[in-house]
């Protein structure tokens, strides 16, 4: 068991909004807090857009994957959250629960994928405040 926090990012498809703020913790956390990534209905690939968005941050997400979303990834976050997926995700006792209401990437062009970007990226240094007080 670590005694970092952990959060965990959930959107349908695993695809954009939850890859780009997994990203983005990963990179501004600099490994203080765990990340992890998961859609109810995952995709067969990351956004390719959300990719390019991120790139030109300074943020390669090309290597992740989109993953299911399981029991166990929910009870091993401290924090759990959700990007549009409705209740899909499992609630459980004693976790904290968020629900960040952004605009879906997909099937968008780069300049609106960029919007949501940094609008990921100021909701996730909050968060990094928040976790890390």
């Amino acid at each position: 068991m670590s005694d970092k926090p952990s959060v965990l990012f959930v959107c349908v498809h695993n695809a954009g909004r939850s890859q780009m703020a997994a990203g983005w913790l990963a990179h501004l956390a600099e490994g203080r807090i765990e990340v992890r990534s998961a859609g109810s209905a995952p995709a067969d690939q990351v956004n390719p857009v959300a990719v390019e968005a991120m790139r030109e941050v300074g943020i390669d997400i090309a290597d992740q994957s989109p993953k299911i979303l399981t029991v166990d990834a929910v009870e091993a976050s401290d924090v759990c959250i959700t990007m549009g997926c409705g209740d899909v995700c499992p609630v459980f006792p004693g976790k904290r629960y968020l629900d960040w209401t952004l605009d879906d990437p997909a099937g968008q062009g780069i300049a609106p994928v960029r919007v949501i970007r940094d609008e990921i990226k100021a909701r996730v240094e909050g968060l990094i405040g928040e976790l890390l007080a």
